[in-house]
């Protein structure tokens, strides 16, 4: 199905200004908002709509090539790899293993072409990396929270202490590689024969074997084990953030463990939404008390405040709460709540109550009461 375009998404002409597309934005996004009723798909629709029109540079290769342009794999600076392992094809890896690709490229171009003159071979192995992924509240974003991932994950064996040998036996040269690490293999092409090395399969690049292997782990040095992984997230942290745990991956015989990547999703908001370090919600105020100036209470992640509404307020005015929005990830500071009011107008009126709002126009036009 074919993206619609982003600005009849919001609503808003092609000319609109950056204070008109937040504000369309706001609008929609309340609007669509799941836990009002709203369709979950059109909600995610216009939160990815607003993140390219917010973004001067992303608008810019918008208007000139389209959806290509902002991640769809075309021209103007799209992201090539979108469509792979996630939205925009964001936090891809690229795992090429053992396949000795440095090696080729050296045959061709010299050993220093791609990695700095090493071979394949001569790096050491580390265990797989490993993706998770946790949920959390609007609120525990803001102000941080633990969490604790349940896992089953290769872990090092216990009995060999993940040597790959059986306790009382030792590592021995490897009779396959003769201890390099690295087995050369030779391919016949129409440039001539070309020589490509890569890890010995049988010591998996180490150029040692056990004299007799683990009789636990059978000699991988690793045995399945399940394990609860204890996960600081930040306060400020924002939805879509990937966390990376050093060495808490899978672990390898004799070397160190891989990273876990953790994926945080943030559940959204009844009542509000988040750009950047501000924090959005719209609020209610009666006709009279827009007119004459009143007070309201407001929700905010802190808890409910009181908040002063001047005389003359019109509908759709925002209102600053200072330091009552998102800390920001790298500081002590917070961001703000901006709170939108929308003025009410009543729909059903009492006789009396239309004859005093006749008064009150006929005053108003004569400039007898508040002048002009």
């Amino acid at each position: 199905m074919a993206k619609r375009d982003y600005y009849d998404v919001l609503g808003v002409g092609k000319d609109a200004s950056a204070d008109e597309i937040k504000k369309a934005f706001r609008r929609a996004a309340v609007e669509h908002h799941p836990d009002r009723g709203g369709d979950e798909a059109k909600f995610k629709e216009i939160n990815e709509a607003y993140e390219v029109l917010k973004d001067t540079d992303k608008r810019k290769r918008y208007d000139q090539f389209g959806h290509a342009g902002v991640g769809n794999g075309g021209a103007g600076g799209g992201n090539p790899f979108a469509g792979f392992g996630g939205a925009g094809g964001q936090n891809v890896n690229f795992d090429f293993g053992d396949l000795g690709l440095g090696d080729i490229f050296s045959s061709f171009f010299g050993e220093g072409f791609g990695g700095g003159g090493r071979r394949s071979g001569s790096r050491q192995a580390r265990g797989r990396d490993v993706q998770a992924g946790v949920e959390i509240s609007f609120e525990q974003a803001v102000f941080g929270t633990e969490a604790d991932l349940h896992l089953e994950l290769d872990d090092t064996c216990e009995h060999c202490k993940g040597t790959t040998v059986e306790p009382g036996y030792e590592l021995k040269t490897c009779d396959q590689c003769h201890g390099s690490g690295q087995v050369v293999t030779a391919t016949r092409t129409i440039f001539g024969n070309i020589q490509q090395a890569s890890v010995c399969p049988k010591c998996h690049g180490t150029g040692k074997v056990p004299e007799k292997a683990c009789s636990v782990c059978r000699g991988r040095g690793t045995q399945p084990k399940k394990q609860t992984v204890q996960l600081k997230i930040p306060p400020g942290i924002d939805d879509g953030a990937t966390i990376r745990l050093r060495e808490h991956g899978e672990a390898i015989a004799n070397g160190p463990k891989g990273d876990l990547y953790v994926n945080v999703r943030v559940k959204p908001h009844k009542k509000f939404t988040r750009e950047g370090d501000l924090i959005l919600s719209e609020e209610h105020v009666d006709m009279v008390g827009a007119a004459l100036g009143t007070e309201i209470e407001v929700e905010t992640v802190d808890g409910p405040i009181r908040m002063k509404v001047p005389a003359g307020t019109q509908s759709g005015s925002d209102f600053k709460l200072s330091n009552h929005g998102v800390p920001h990830l790298r500081g002590n500071s917070r961001g703000a709540h901006i709170v939108t009011l929308t003025v009410d107008t009543p729909t059903k009126l009492t006789k009396k109550q239309q004859e005093l709002l006749k008064d009150f126009g006929s005053e108003y036009k004569r400039g007898g009461l508040f002048g002009r």
